[in-house]
């Protein structure tokens, strides 16, 4: 494996919003003067001839239309497992994938997908049907923050990618009724300013109100700020950020924004040239 090109992982069900997933990928590894592998997993060794070649097809399009290399991958498999190995055997940075807003998110990024996510040693960014701005790919990025221990996660991944892509940070603070958990709170935050500050990274901070849902409140910021990401943390297997966002964190992922959001499980620590174990 080399691991001296940096690679990004698509997987790719010819729908156009995989096709969206793939320019988002592209950007992302072009910052790295890496390379895109688009992945479609069958059931049957009968398929693998029709579905390459429709990849092949997918692959010089790339190559033409963002000039960077691109290839493909085609796997007899579970896509729920072989998408995570897939990307640990090519040594992926990261996984870009698309989904089709919350009703197609039953399918893919309903609970099956968590399964996918935690499987994953390497970082997912999902993407909808927005495709990544003309400038640099992430110019801002809001990090939620609450009293959980996995916010120094969040500044691990969102610093990495704030110092390579110069962007800036904007934390949204969650408001909380007990004046226990805003006590610790303010530490996290106050530890957050201070992470992002020794670091010569731009931030902001935006309080959520008290009243009102903090992951609906999160989503209009992000959106009011025109953010180009969401950074948060799977916190354990089997679902998206359980005490942080509730039973009904899809509305993050698909969120009607279409901002994208990047979703890594806390045993990973990013870096900019892709990921280690903690």
């Amino acid at each position: 494996m080399d691991k001296e090109v940096y690679k990004v992982l698509v997987p790719h069900d010819f729908t156009g919003v995989a096709d969206c997933a793939v320019e988002h990928a592209s950007k992302l590894a072009k910052s790295f003067n890496g390379e895109v592998y688009l992945l479609h997993v069958v059931s049957k060794a009968k398929e693998v001839d029709a579905v390459q070649e429709k990849l092949n097809a997918i692959v010089a399009d790339s190559d033409n239309k963002y000039g960077i290399n691109t290839h493909s991958i085609v796997r007899i498999g579970n896509i729920f497992e072989d998408i995570g190995d897939v990307a640990s055997e090519i040594g992926a940075g990261y996984i870009v994938m698309g989904t089709h807003g919350a009703k197609g998110m039953q399918k893919i990024m309903g609970s099956h997908a968590l399964k996918v996510i935690s499987h994953s040693k390497v970082p997912f960014i999902i993407v909808q049907e927005k495709g990544p701005s003309d400038t640099d790919v992430y110019d801002d990025i809001v990090v939620p923050i609450d009293y959980s221990d996995v916010t120094k996660q969040k500044l691990t991944i969102a610093a990495s990618i704030a110092q390579h892509f110069n962007s800036k940070i904007h934390i949204f603070a969650a408001k909380e009724s007990d004046s226990f958990l805003q006590t610790k709170l303010d530490q996290e935050l106050r530890f957050a300013k201070n992470y992002f500050a020794e670091r010569s990274i731009s931030y902001s901070m935006e309080n959520a109100d008290s009243s009102g849902g903090f992951k609906k409140q999160l989503i209009k910021y992000a959106a009011r700020i025109n953010a180009d990401m969401v950074a948060i943390v799977n916190t354990r297997e089997g679902a998206l950020l359980p005490d942080f966002f509730g039973s009904d964190e899809q509305e993050v992922i698909a969120n009607d924004a279409e901002i994208p959001v990047l979703i890594t499980n806390p045993t990973q620590k990013i870096v900019a040239g892709g990921v280690m174990g903690s």
